[in-house]
């Protein structure tokens, strides 16, 4: 985003002609926003469903698996910002690393608590049916975690499309970058669009996640 955009506008909270010739520039950045918030989402979900499964397998790794991403979840983003840049550089890599990780955190309690919640006479069923740890585990268990596991993916997704806005410090952001242009330059319309498009696009990936859960679990019910 080129440096001193805003500065030939000055204006109150909401300049429809800047706004009416910056769509592109506000499309571009909530596109960012979007591809960094899925980026941490996947990878967060790649680390934490088998490293959740076991854990759940072998309960010697719970502890140390929780303890380790619970450590990492409470290091400040832009903390983890600065010890980072020396080795991975002004980019995505340096965003991406603390998203994931605190996503990990969320998803990998909410796996474990899922695993857990199936009830033990379903498991002894299933294995009087002959199913193989790996067919028990996809067909059975994870269908049955699925409530859970939903319920820690939107709150990792909200967690998440916030966050993103704080790389903006390191050149990213997204929607961020408006906000901190904003700020920098005391003008108002970049600032409040970017902050109500970070809120809309929560609210919308918190209630899409509800509609898919109850598309993939019918008999569960939101709390």
């Amino acid at each position: 985003m080129p440096d001193r955009l805003f500065l030939d506008i000055v204006d109150p909270w909401i300049n429809w002609s800047w706004l009416s010739t910056h769509v592109p520039t506000i499309l571009a950045a909530l596109q960012e926003h979007l591809t960094l918030t899925l980026v941490a989402l996947v990878g967060g979900l790649a680390i934490s469903l088998p490293l959740g499964v076991a854990a759940h397998r072998w309960t010697t790794l719970r502890l140390p698996s929780l303890t380790t991403f619970g450590i990492f979840y409470t290091i400040p983003s832009i903390s983890l910002f600065a010890l980072l840049i020396p080795y991975t550089g002004l980019g995505a890599v340096t965003a991406e690393i603390p998203l994931i990780g605190y996503n990990v955190l969320i998803l990998l309690r909410n796996i474990l608590v899922g695993l857990d919640s199936v009830p033990p006479d379903v498991l002894d069923a299933a294995d009087g049916m002959g199913y193989r740890p790996l067919a028990r585990l996809i067909r059975i268990e994870l269908p049955l975690a699925l409530p859970a596991i939903f319920a820690g993916l939107r709150v990792a997704t909200v967690s998440t499309i916030g966050i993103v806005t704080i790389t903006a410090v390191i050149g990213l952001g997204g929607l961020g970058q408006l906000i901190l242009k904003g700020l920098i330059e005391s003008f108002h319309t970049p600032l409040v669009v970017a902050t109500v498009l970070s809120i809309a696009l929560a609210l919308v990936a918190d209630r899409g996640l509800a509609g898919v859960q109850r598309l993939a679990v019918p008999w569960s019910r939101e709390s």
